[in-house]
């Protein structure tokens, strides 16, 4: 086994990873093939390019994303450090000037003494030594073979169709019923009941709503298993009521009668504290979505912890297939970072990526890995990404939702969030201090 680590993937994940496994004592090499081999999206060499948004999300220290960044800068993350250095403004937002932003990490890797970068195309996993995969959805064909191998094609993913999510505490109960068709299956289930003109008055303003457009790279044929919620309802007004709306074996305890129409809300995760909108895969803006989803009984002041969506990213059947230290449970060797495990958004990559780092170099030196703490914003992606059902499971970004419930319930959302964040930062330092997380050298 080579005395390195190999990095695959120069974007947001692996730029963190590289960062962290070098200041971790390892030595890196990491692979970035552009600007030999450019992609769709990319337009310059630099490392962690950013080809969408600008924002890497809210600066809020009482939000979710904001936990995480705060997270990540107690782990000195180059990402955030960077992110910091150049930001514009955008409110409560952390929005960067992108070519500042890439420049800056690419000179700060290219001057690390742990790391050497090579520009250049891999197609195959080493087999002697460890290596991190933090290519991104647009990972090349070649490589994207290679994982296919390695993970067997039914856990490979092209193409997210990601339902909204709600904050349970958000649906309105008087209105919303627990029950499983025919009464099979206990009552997991959360049933939204619309009657006739209530599903028309959904219908008309969901076939009429703002949608994103695709970008170039994206524009490929819809499956018919995933199709956009607003495009089934194209097909006509019915559609939706034999589809994913379809209201049979379904009783209203209220009425004692068969809706017209019933929306089917999943829990997300063992602690009830977040719903899936089942089958609501959708291209609507996130306007659209909230005026829209809003409509249906029970949702009328629904909290969306993720956004509804339809694009095109790989990624892999995490739950199935990866450790919650990040490794391939087929192949311990080699780690999974970025949006291809099973994250969505700049920072939530970046942390993966980071995690990554830091455990592909204590396996180099010998050291135990580590996971941190489920109350932890990085201990909660993790937890959501190798815990979830595997039947449904989608990539996701870090919100409340994914954090376990205090002890106490509390009435008061910034209360609430405010509790959540101390844990948070405290058992963050606590897992920091117990391993030595940033004393490796």
């Amino acid at each position: 086994m080579r005395d390195e680590i190999v990095i695959i993937g120069g974007g947001l994940a692996g730029s963190e990873a590289a960062w962290q496994a070098a200041n971790h004592g390892a030595k890196v090499t990491l692979y970035e093939m552009r600007p030999t081999t450019s992609t769709p999206a990319h337009q310059t060499g630099y490392l962690a390019e950013i080809v969408c948004s600008n924002s890497l999300g809210s600066n809020d220290s009482l939000s979710a994303p904001g936990i995480l960044k705060d997270e990540m800068r107690r782990l000195h993350s180059l990402i955030i450090a960077v992110a910091d250095e150049v930001r514009v403004p955008a409110g409560m937002a952390l929005a960067v000037d992108r070519e500042q932003f890439a420049k800056r990490i690419t000179d700060a890797l290219e001057h690390h003494p742990n790391v050497r970068i090579l520009r250049e195309e891999v197609t195959e996993f080493p087999d002697d030594a460890l290596c991190i995969m933090a290519t991104g959805p647009l990972t090349s064909p070649k490589l994207t073979e290679a994982l296919r191998r390695v993970t067997d094609a039914d856990n490979l993913y092209f193409f997210d169709a990601i339902a909204p999510i709600v904050d349970a505490e958000s649906i309105n109960m008087e209105k919303a019923f627990r029950a499983s068709r025919y009464g099979k299956g206990g009552d997991d289930y959360l049933n939204c009941p619309m009657d006739r003109p209530t599903y028309d008055a959904f219908y008309d303003a969901l076939v009429t709503a703002d949608r994103v457009s695709a970008k170039e790279f994206e524009r490929i044929p819809y499956f018919e298993g995933c199709l956009p919620i607003e495009v089934m309802a194209e097909r006509g007004r019915q559609t939706l009521v034999f589809g994913p709306l379809k209201p049979i074996g379904l009783v209203d305890p209220r009425t004692g009668q068969r809706p017209y129409a019933v929306l089917q809300l999943r829990p997300e995760n063992r602690h009830g504290s977040c719903y899936n909108l089942v089958g609501f895969q959708t291209k609507l803006t996130y306007p659209a979505q909230r005026r829209v989803f809003r409509m249906i009984p029970g949702l009328e002041e629904a909290e969306f912890l993720r956004y509804g969506s339809i694009h095109r990213n790989t990624f892999v059947n995490a739950p199935r297939l990866i450790h919650p230290t990040l490794q391939l449970k087929a192949r311990p060797t080699l780690y999974v970072a970025g949006q291809l495990v099973g994250v969505e958004g700049y920072v939530e990559a970046a942390a993966s990526g980071g995690l990554a780092g830091i455990n592909a170099a204590r396996q180099l030196a010998g050291l135990p890995l580590i996971v941190p703490p489920p109350t932890t914003a990085h201990g909660a992606l993790i937890q959501y990404i190798t815990n979830s059902d595997p039947r449904y499971f989608q990539p996701i970004n870090i919100n409340f939702g994914l954090f376990p419930p205090l002890p106490a319930s509390l009435r008061d959302k910034q209360e609430k969030r405010r509790q959540i964040r101390q844990r948070a930062v405290r058992e963050f330092d606590q897992w920091i201090t117990q391993y030595e997380v940033l004393s490796i050298t």
